[in-house]
């Protein structure tokens, strides 16, 4: 079985974090949607929240998980058995970015690969740290974020 992990904060989860997701779906036999655990970081949206958010996007696909992880992501791959890593990019900022990433999760688990799909043009200047100032500054975020998104 092809498994793969997309892992983010989903902070929340928005209309370009769909949107390759369900460009990834014909590739992997099953997707994890795997919101990391930072205690470092401060969230806008509850965990729970952020997995019930995700899990109503997704109700429809049998081939859609949620599960929330701490520590690295390859460690958690490796949990549950998952061989790829999705990653979506938005521009060559993120390539860099992510790419360093990506080498240097095949240096700790060399049969977990990352897997870029580039952004839809229209998607690229969307972005959850965006969409979360819009929202904390009382702006509609209803066109960046998935239609059966509920708060």
């Amino acid at each position: 079985m092809k498994r793969a992990v997309f892992p983010g904060s989903f902070d929340p989860i928005t209309i370009g974090h769909e949107a390759i997701i369900k460009r990834a779906l014909p590739l992997f036999d099953k997707i994890i949607l795997a919101v990391g655990v930072n205690t470092t970081k401060q969230y806008l949206f509850p965990l729970e929240q952020r997995i019930s958010a995700l899990e109503k996007c997704f109700s429809q696909e049998e081939k859609v998980q949620v599960q929330s992880y701490e520590g690295l992501t390859v460690e958690f791959c490796k949990s549950i058995d998952a061989q790829h890593i999705i990653r979506g990019l938005r521009s060559s900022i993120d390539f860099e970015f992510e790419k360093n990433i990506a080498e240097m999760n095949r240096k700790m688990e060399s049969n977990i690969d990352t897997v870029f799909l580039i952004s839809e043009p229209e998607h690229s200047a969307i972005s959850s740290t965006i969409v979360r100032e819009i929202y904390k500054s009382g702006g509609d975020i209803s066109a960046f974020v998935p239609k059966n998104f509920q708060l």
